[in-house]
């Protein structure tokens, strides 16, 4: 599997009813092994969570699920991250 970092910036029109159904989602990935960590910017501009999926398309197709994506109230992006 690779990995992937998600970054989601908040929008102006963010739903704060939105935060603890993306903070399940991201929960329902690490208990399946998809989301090795997870977390808030200190300045609470967004966060960001590492994936781990097996190729770019997997890993778009995981992060447009979120409730941070599918709400609108975040920009999320996704970039392939080889880390050493």
């Amino acid at each position: 599997m690779n990995r992937y970092l998600v970054l989601l910036m908040r929008r102006p029109q963010l739903d704060p009813a939105v935060v603890p159904l993306h903070r399940q989602f991201l929960e329902e990935l690490r208990e399946q092994g998809h989301n090795e960590m997870s977390g808030p910017f200190g300045d609470g501009s967004g966060g960001a969570y590492l994936l781990r999926a097996d190729s770019m398309d997997e890993a778009m197709t995981v992060a447009r699920r979120d409730p941070a994506y599918t709400s609108g109230g975040w920009d999320v992006t996704v970039h392939e991250w080889r880390t050493g």
